[in-house]
C-alpha cells in the first residue's frame, strides 16, 4: 500500500499552526482535535512540526511557561517527511529509525497530508488480514 493510498483512506486533513503562536494554544488545539502534532507553517509552507512529547520534554521539564513560550522556541525545524509514492512500509521504517510518531506528506513541494505511526500500523494489520483471508479462501476453496 502506497501513503497515497492511505491518505486517501483516512483523508488528507492537516492541523497547522504559526511559529510565533503560544505552545499554551498549540496543546489547546490538540487536546480540542484529539491529535498529537501540528505541523508548523508560515504561509503556506511547513518550517517544521510539534508535538506533545515536545511539550512535556521542552516546556513541562524545563520549567517554561506554555501560554509564554512560542511554538517556534520548543517545534522540531528539520522536517522529516514522507512522499505519496512511497509505501507504509517504508513509512514504518523511517519513523522506526528517526523515533517518531507523526510524519508529513510532501507533494511537490506542498504539505499533501500526515499521516501518523497509529494510521500506519491500522493499514498494515488491514493488508495483512486481507492476505489471510485470500491465502484461507484459496487453500478451502470458495464456497459461497
Amino acid at each position: 500500500m502506497t501513503i497515497k493510498q492511505l491518505l486517501d483512506k483516512k483523508g488528507r486533513q492537516v492541523h497547522t499552526i504559526g511559529p510565533d503562536e503560544s505552545v499554551f494554544e498549540a496543546i489547546r488545539r490538540m487536546a480540542e482535535l484529539g491529535i498529537g502534532a501540528l505541523v508548523v507553517t508560515e504561509g503556506e509552507k511547513p518550517v517544521g512540526i510539534v508535538t506533545e512529547r515536545d511539550y512535556a520534554r521542552k516546556v513541562i521539564l524545563k520549567g517554561r511557561s506554555s501560554k509564554e513560550t512560542p511554538v517556534r522556541a520548543i517545534m522540531s525545524e528539520k522536517l522529516i517527511y514522507i512522499r505519496p509514492e512511497q509505501t507504509i512500509e517504508e513509512a514504518m521504517a523511517i519513523m522506526t529509525e528517526k523515533k517518531i510518531r507523526h510524519l508529513p506528506v510532501m507533494e511537490e513541494g506542498r504539505l499533501a497530508g500526515i499521516i501518523s505511526i497509529g494510521d500506519v500500523v491500522k493499514a498494515i494489520i488491514e493488508n495483512q488480514q486481507f492476505v489471510i483471508d485470500q491465502l484461507t479462501n484459496y487453500i478451502h476453496g470458495d464456497r459461497s
